[in-house]
């Protein structure tokens, strides 16, 4: 994975990227939608944004999952809509992940992982968005971590949830990665929150509707890409639920 770097964009602006025009994989028991470049799925004009260079809203099926499987110097970061996530590793981490916990893996020099839908008493489907970013620093010890974040997450407003931002200390997970944070939030119909200002920012509407300033309505699944972009407002049309990236730094050219 390419290392991070200054990347200032040339100028401001805002791209709108629908969930009808996402990569589609799907295998026994498991779809996955892709908002970048991802596996057979190449477009040289989509390979990430700012440092985001995965981008993933799967659903799989009870039983089902990714059998172990090997990362290297990457900050994975996974948020569960519905269902549980259950992960095991190489370094002896395990855990459930559910809705309301977020969970970052920072595979180091190398770690090797499964994570399936099989969570005991669970029936249903597992629905979550795993992303990625490169780390500050290739070659180190893998770490993994979880932590609840529902009650920061009830008053609506957007919540620091993994950082490595110096201003977001306070973040419920740290992340290896200097110039990036993730943000969620879940705010109710009517109400607003406004994003963090910086070089790269990217929304993705994970529930419902809302309206963008300036930018007009996106449903679930869309995505907007800002370029040094701040304060702009994302008020909730219904009920909703917004994954965001605010970034200070990109592995390549802005897209």
């Amino acid at each position: 994975m390419a290392s991070p770097r200054r990347v200032r964009p040339s100028a401001a602006k805002v791209v709108v990227r629908r969930a009808r025009d996402r990569f589609v994989s799907t295998d026994d028991g498991l779809v996955s939608q892709h908002s970048f470049s991802f596996g057979q799925h190449y477009d040289p004009d989509n390979v990430g944004f700012g440092l985001l260079v995965m981008s993933n809203d799967d659903v799989i099926q009870p039983g089902h999952g990714y059998p172990t499987h090997a990362h290297r110097d990457v900050e994975v970061v996974t948020w569960v809509l519905e269902g549980a996530l259950v992960h095991q590793d190489s370094t002896g981490h395990s855990g459930i992940v559910r809705p309301g916990l977020v969970q970052r893996m920072s595979a180091g020099r190398g770690v090797q992982h499964a994570e399936f839908n099989d969570a005991p008493g669970r029936a249903g489907p597992l629905r979550f968005v795993q992303m990625w970013v490169p780390p500050d620093t290739p070659g180190t010890d893998p770490a993994y971590a979880q932590a609840d974040v529902a009650a920061e997450l009830g008053g609506g407003g957007l919540v620091a949830v993994a950082s490595g931002l110096a201003r977001h200390q306070d973040a419920a997970i740290s992340i290896g990665q200097r110039s990036a944070a993730f943000h969620v939030a879940q705010p109710a119909a009517g109400t607003a929150v406004e994003l963090p200002g910086a070089p790269f920012v990217h929304v993705y509407v994970a529930r419902g509707e809302v309206d963008v300033e300036g930018v007009g309505r996106l449903g679930e699944g869309d995505a907007a890409r800002m370029t040094d972009e701040g304060g702009r407002r994302v008020r909730a049309v219904s009920d909703a639920e917004i994954l965001v990236w605010e970034m200070h730094a990109g592995v390549g050219p802005p897209r």
